[in-house]
């Protein structure tokens, strides 16, 4: 049964969300469309773009990112705190680079007197747009409905251009975080597009170590959106980017990737990567994850006890995952 997405994204339950969009049946996103023989790869600039002024306005970083043929994959995360350090002209500010707003904001901008009734409308406007400025949902509005307009103005057609909503997963720890994002930036290796993380473009791993390659932890380039950068700190108790190393991360893509891409009988090395021994992962089922994790995983990612506790207070019985939760976690829990 669908849920209402309040009860999926919950910032006290954790502020990291796996998204994805996809095409109405099946629909050439990117790619080349092997039916009419059109190529649509522009389009993954557009999206980048795009990704990029989202960022930048939203209280919503990027972690992860991989752009396919007919769909995508995000991960994000919501930072509460952030909006609310803004003040309310950099709310109205960063409103209005998404849209016009009333009559009056120019006005409260250039620091012109307002009417009495104006001031009491923008008054009530701008705790909303604050509010909308950190929620997931607003944020995947913005990008899917002005792809959707791109794609059909340039295709001449009107009507639906995604499935329906995007769908999400809550990442409750950092384990989940750790191999969502690798799943997220394998995806092209997974799916035979590329044979490593140096050939995948448009994913945030190949940004990442470009990034990397140029001593520059978070990439500058204005085309291309702001990664949230890593702590270089593994299990940082810092709330300042991810809690691990990015060197560590790119080495656990490099070895994961040899191992599931489908042309290669790669496997993992008698060393286990570095990431999956402080977090306790279990080396072969880190591998199934990575390569099935919508078979595994549902609306929620994380160890045993968390799934728990989130089905807990959602008032349910339980949630997909438990089991593959357990395999995965099987080295933490020893």
């Amino acid at each position: 049964m669908t849920r209402p997405r309040s009860t999926l994204v919950s910032v006290a339950d954790t502020p990291y969300y796996h998204c994805i969009g996809r095409c109405v049946r099946q629909a050439f996103l990117c790619g080349k469309d092997p039916v009419s023989g059109k190529n649509f790869d522009h389009r993954k600039e557009r999206i980048l773009d795009r990704l990029a002024l989202l960022t930048d306005t939203f209280a919503i970083d990027l972690c992860a990112y991989a752009l396919m043929s007919n769909h995508y994959h995000l991960v994000l995360r919501i930072d509460l705190t952030r909006a609310d350090g803004w003040t309310d002209v950099e709310v109205v500010e960063r409103w209005r680079r998404l849209y016009a707003g009333p009559v009056c904001i120019s006005a409260f901008l250039n620091g012109l007197p307002l009417q009495a009734d104006e001031q009491t409308m923008l008054s009530d406007l701008v705790p909303v747009w604050r509010r909308r400025l950190a929620d997931l949902s607003w944020f995947m509005r913005c990008l899917n409905e002005h792809i959707a307009r791109f794609a059909n103005a340039e295709d001449r057609c009107t009507g639906r251009f995604w499935e329906g909503r995007f769908k999400s997963q809550a990442l409750l720890d950092e384990e989940a975080l750790l191999t969502v994002m690798a799943y997220v930036d394998l995806n092209p290796v997974r799916a035979g597009l590329a044979s490593s993380i140096e050939e995948s473009t448009f994913t945030s791993g190949h940004q990442r170590l470009l990034s990397m390659i140029k001593q520059d932890p978070c990439t500058t380039d204005a085309t291309k959106p702001a990664l949230l950068p890593f702590t270089q700190a593994i299990r940082s108790d810092e709330d300042t980017g991810l809690p691990f190393n990015l060197q560590d991360y790119l080495d656990l893509l490099d070895t994961s990737g040899r191992a599931v891409h489908p042309g290669k009988p790669g496997v993992i090395p008698a060393s286990t990567p570095k990431l999956l021994s402080v977090f306790g992962l279990h080396t072969g089922e880190w591998l199934k994850t990575v390569s099935e994790l919508h078979a595994r995983f549902r609306l929620f990612v994380g160890a045993p006890h968390r799934l728990r506790t989130v089905a807990a207070g959602k008032g349910c019985r339980w949630v997909r995952g438990h089991a593959a939760a357990r395999r995965l976690y099987a080295r933490a829990n020893e």
